[in-house]
């Protein structure tokens, strides 16, 4: 039985669609992707998951449990990393585990039993006494993953666990992410970093205004959507980049531009390497295709709210 399967999921909100017949199946022991820009409907499919918010229409089954009807049974064996920290500023690191653990029915015993194994994973060892407003924001966070396991939860939800830390807390929780799926735990996450999720998912869907527009594997979706090299050019000093593009177009398979950069996406580079070579002004970088190539060309480089 899958860990998690959606089917026909549909929600609407004051007349608006913001899930628009989602259907998507988890396996056990895997990492699940939902990625997709602001307001795609990334966090209400997570809810609609978690059995926090009722479905308009569409199946959910979470670890051999119907959704909502059986959500709380569903709950006792999960984990959940919220988008944002809520920790309880009242309490040191280890309280916040051992009060948490409460709301499972665990026993205190147990929980701080099992908190010195939770700090050392977190990276907090040192900090069973530590008061929430003497950590940094990576501690908090790596703190809110410690919190998510401590009821040992076969699923674990994630969403945007990385948002606003730096390259060494990102680095660090990745590792422990990688840990969790080698333990046989299956993750669900969503992400605004295409690294984060070319590194963790095993497969993923990119959604958009509700719907699914791309799924499979991270190395799939990139073979089956775009070019193998990217050369970005940048006008650096007083090149004429438009003219450049203009004028050499043809050797890229695609080329899109986006403020004093162009991206040429291209099966074979090296004519255009060439011409860049030898052109003033300009500046560029030749890289392997990858999953931000992906979600750009299928959700556009415009901001969203």
């Amino acid at each position: 039985m899958a860990a998690l399967a959606a089917a026909g999921l549909r929600k609407s909100y004051g007349g608006t669609e913001v899930v628009a017949g989602l259907s998507f199946r988890v396996e056990r022991g895997r990492c699940f992707g939902l990625l997709g820009p602001n307001g795609a409907g990334k966090t209400t499919t997570l809810r609609l998951c978690l059995g926090l918010t009722a479905p308009d229409s569409g199946d959910i089954n979470l670890n051999g449990c119907v959704i909502p009807a059986e959500a709380r049974k569903a709950r006792a064996r999960v984990g959940v990393v919220p988008q944002f920290d809520n920790l309880d500023p009242d309490f040191t690191t280890s309280e916040n585990l051992l009060v948490f653990g409460r709301y499972f029915g665990l026993g205190d015993d147990e929980v701080r039993a099992r908190i010195p194994e939770l700090l050392e994973f977190a990276g907090l060892g040192s900090k069973a006494d530590a008061r929430i407003a003497t950590l940094s924001g990576g501690m908090k966070r790596r703190l809110t993953l410690a919190r998510a396991l401590v009821n040992d939860p076969d699923i674990v939800f994630l969403d945007e666990p990385t948002t606003g830390l730096d390259p060494q807390a990102r680095h660090l929780i990745w590792e422990r992410l990688k840990q969790l799926k080698s333990a046989g735990k299956t993750l669900i996450l969503t992400t605004h970093f295409m690294d984060e999720a070319e590194r963790l998912c095993d497969s993923l869907i990119i959604i958009d205004h509700g719907r699914e527009i791309a799924g499979g594997s991270p190395r799939d979706l990139i073979a089956e959507h775009i070019e193998p090299q990217v050369v970005e050019a940048y006008d650096e000093a007083g090149g004429d980049l438009p003219a450049f593009v203009e004028a050499h177009r043809h050797l890229a398979g695609r080329v899109e531009t986006s403020g004093e950069t162009a991206f040429f996406y291209c099966s074979e580079p090296r004519p255009l390497l060439a011409r860049l070579a030898e052109a003033p002004g300009l500046r560029y970088v030749h890289r392997a295709s990858n999953l931000e190539d992906v979600f750009i060309k299928l959700t556009g480089r415009e901001l969203r709210d």
